[in-house]
């Protein structure tokens, strides 16, 4: 809940007509006009992060973050570790440079394009029939159909009831079979070709660890979204405490040079 005062600040902060702005400039997904948007006031904040831990599934089977202890405030005086951490793992950030060779590196994204509406697209039921279920082009025409178009700008997450298992039951997050082979759900390439086309989308996100499903070799809608221009989230968690429509997403991406994402603190202002 805003405190006295601040709720003009925070309208005019979360305003997206700088975000419509860059858009046209930058060309990112010119298929509709962007259209200016009444400011935005929000009564709660949702963390859409997992903690991330040695613990945490990786595609690696080994753990995405090492932390090694430098100082200790025993000896002296103040705590600190070195990091040794993989970009993509954890809740994280997939930049442009990602799958592509002349992408934009996590540090060169826009912070007007990181400050969004939030389209969750629910396919708990779907993800329970199939573990490797791709969200179609008709789950995205079903959301439109309940809310209306996709806002302009904004991240479109798919909500499969996956991010629960994260921490609850790692191997079946990961679902990797006996042969070595993942499954559990992701965007459909279609689905993605179509958000590229026909609506103005800054960003994709999961709860799953990839944009892709997970026993996909070729990985297609990376392939086909991550070039380009706009950025993917994957790892995503608590995505069931937030509405349908109506959020605001604020991703906190690494500014690291030349970095092809990293670890994020996602959170949904609602």
């Amino acid at each position: 809940m805003c405190v006295a005062g601040c709720e003009a600040k925070v309208r005019a902060a979360l305003s997206r007509r700088g975000f419509f702005a860059a858009a046209a400039a930058t060309g990112l997904a010119a298929a509709a006009p962007a259209r200016a948007a009444e400011p935005r006031s929000f009564t709660k904040v949702v963390d859409l992060t997992h903690t991330m831990s040695a613990e945490f599934p990786t595609f690696m089977g080994k753990p995405g973050i090492e932390m090694e202890r430098e100082f200790d405030f025993k000896k002296d005086r103040f705590n600190l570790f070195w990091w040794h951490i993989v970009e993509h793992a954890g809740t994280h950030l997939d930049a442009p440079l990602h799958f592509s060779e002349t992408g934009l590196s996590a540090e060169k994204l826009p912070v007007e394009q990181l400050v969004v509406p939030l389209a969750v697209v629910n396919v708990v039921y779907q993800a329970e029939q199939e573990a490797d279920y791709q969200l179609s082009r008709e789950d995205l025409a079903k959301w439109e159909a309940k809310h209306g178009r996709l806002p302009a700008g904004c991240c479109v997450a798919m909500h499969s009831g996956w991010g629960e298992l994260a921490t609850s039951d790692p191997a079946m997050f990961a679902g990797r079979d006996v042969n070595g082979t993942f499954h559990f759900p992701g965007f459909a390439p279609a689905a993605a070709l179509w958000l590229l086309k026909e609506r103005q989308v800054a960003g994709i996100a999961v709860d799953t660890m990839s944009l892709d499903h997970g026993a996909s070799r070729d990985f297609k809608t990376h392939q086909l979204w991550l070039p380009s221009g706009r950025w993917g989230l994957e790892n995503v968690a608590n995505l069931d405490k937030v509405p349908e429509a109506g959020a605001t997403l604020v991703v906190g991406a690494p500014k690291v040079k030349d970095a092809t994402g990293g670890l994020a603190r996602v959170i949904a202002l609602v």
